[in-house]
């Protein structure tokens, strides 16, 4: 093993930010040929060490690195197995001192790039400007190095980022392209070979995440760079080869008033709970993780209560201020969204995060769960409230449609419907529908009359409801939106004619 690990583990033992233990099964599991950036990738792919100390594990990398040109260190933490401790070695910290002690002088070796350092970034820019997307080799990728390779991708996620694209695209057989503002945009003219696909979309994985994708052939995960760039990766094959999704996930968590939802007082309304089911719903792209992050930051602020979430995978990660945030992802930390919510009622939870209800199970427990004193708030791919109810309830058995429907009308909270459309001059803007479950809307579930949810919507604005299609229409009427993009969503013949 090299000297530079052997390091990197002994510094991130003295600093806390892992365990002999951890860095003991982390050295059994990547093997001894492991390299300084799969090593310390291990760690943050794991979740073992938290968002707020990545910066320091990538100072700590960067030192590792420096030393182990020189040597291991004296004491190896790999041969201390039996005594389970090793003796600490100073470390130059960039932290302020604390009080009564002279501050520390922050060592060179800190102003060193950290993961990875590469002899030559193919994709890096002229002194003192950023990266841009097409700047990035495509036309090397195959005489590229791993590591070149590794900074050259992830210089490109930055780059995405910082210019405000919302998905980055790199699959076999097809150009690389962006998806910025809904529209797509090609990054480069010739179409991806198997070899180069396969290879650039594994580039950033760990040994054991590269071997669970060739096994599975499909792979979600959480890509965290550095504290302020996140993204959400899905991995998988189709007929040409590989291919990668990569979105981007915002930096700073969300807030309510800055999404553009109507009736804002009411869905903080909903908010107010203590029990009950909660619904954000839209189509693919509509902003629902967003959405869903916004909300648990207002819970986060505004109360002081136990927050349990389940995601598939972790993007936007909370950090607790007046609630305890306990953050749970499919795969590294639970089997399922029916297994983490089965656990969740015996962990003392307030409030329940679903991250997409999606099968029988997970549907069931959820709304059990709402019934028995929690605040229940998931996510489903659905338009309008209307459909939302429907798919809800009917992927219970006919035998037990009439107490699922008791119980649903008991304690539904809300729904909250979401599309973004392409604005006037550019960007998005959010429409919305609420739904508030208010003694009509549950007696039309309680009888099964989802037709009528539409009256109730036109004729519930006093409790704070709305719907999409007005919504919309109001959106053209403000010139937010064009007539093109008014017609597209909506269907009542009464509205359209009103668009000129």
């Amino acid at each position: 093993m090299h000297a530079s690990i052997i390091w990197l583990a002994r510094l991130g033992i003295d600093q806390g930010l892992f365990s002999l233990k951890e860095a003991l099964g982390a050295r059994l599991r990547l093997g001894e040929d492991v390299d300084l950036l799969d090593y310390a990738q291990y760690f943050l792919d794991s979740h073992i060490v938290p968002e707020d100390k990545i910066e320091l594990l990538e100072r700590i990398a960067g030192l590792a690195q420096a030393k182990g040109q020189i040597g291991p260190p004296v004491e190896d933490p790999f041969a201390t197995r039996g005594t389970g401790t090793v003796s600490p070695v100073p470390m130059p910290s960039a932290e302020p001192a604390r009080s009564g002690s002279r501050p520390a002088t922050p060592s060179p070796v800190h102003s060193a790039s950290p993961l990875p350092v590469a002899t030559a970034n193919p994709f890096a820019a002229p002194a003192g400007a950023a990266a841009r997307l097409d700047d990035f080799p495509f036309d090397r990728v195959g005489a590229l190095s791993d590591a070149e390779l590794d900074a050259a991708l992830r210089n490109l996620l930055k780059a995405c980022a910082r210019e405000g694209v919302s998905d980055l695209h790199l699959s076999a057989g097809a150009r690389p392209f962006i998806r910025k503002q809904r529209a797509i945009q090609r990054i480069y003219d010739q179409p991806l070979s198997a070899e180069e696909a396969l290879r650039l979309n594994t580039a950033l994985l760990a040994p054991h995440q590269r071997e669970l994708f060739l096994d599975l052939k499909d792979l979600d995960f959480a890509l965290a760079l550095d504290a302020t760039n996140r993204y959400r990766v899905n991995l998988m094959f189709h007929k040409n080869g590989a291919a990668g999704s990569y979105r981007m996930v915002a930096a700073k968590v969300p807030k309510l008033d800055d999404l553009g939802l109507r009736n804002l007082e009411a869905v903080r309304k909903l908010l107010s709970y203590h029990n009950g089911l909660i619904l954000v719903t839209g189509p693919v792209g509509a902003g629902k993780t967003t959405t869903l992050a916004a909300l648990v930051a207002e819970l986060n602020e505004k109360r002081h209560d136990h927050i349990i979430t389940v995601e598939d995978p972790i993007e936007v990660v909370q950090t607790a201020i007046g609630c305890n945030v306990t953050q749970r992802e499919v795969g590294p930390h639970t089997k399922s969204f029916a297994a983490a919510l089965k656990g969740a009622l015996r962990e003392d939870p307030d409030v329940i995060i679903i991250g997409e209800l999606r099968d029988l199970e997970t549907i069931e427990m959820a709304i059990s769960a709402s019934e028995t004193g929690h605040l229940v708030i998931g996510t489903m791919h659905t338009s309008d409230a209307s459909t939302t109810l429907n798919r809800l309830l009917d992927v219970f058995p006919p035998a037990q449609q009439t107490q699922i429907r008791a119980s649903v009308a008991e304690s539904l909270r809300g729904v909250v419907c979401q599309r973004l459309l392409p604005a006037v001059g550019g960007g998005l803007v959010m429409a919305c529908e609420i739904l508030i479950g208010n003694p009509a809307v549950s007696a039309l579930i309680r009888e099964g009359k989802m037709a009528g949810l539409r009256n109730v919507l036109e004729t519930g604005q006093r409790d704070g409801m709305c719907l999409m299609e007005s919504v919309v229409f109001q959106l053209y009427t403000d010139k937010k939106i064009t007539a093109a993009t008014a017609r597209e969503n909506i269907s009542n013949r009464v509205l359209k004619a009103r668009i000129t």
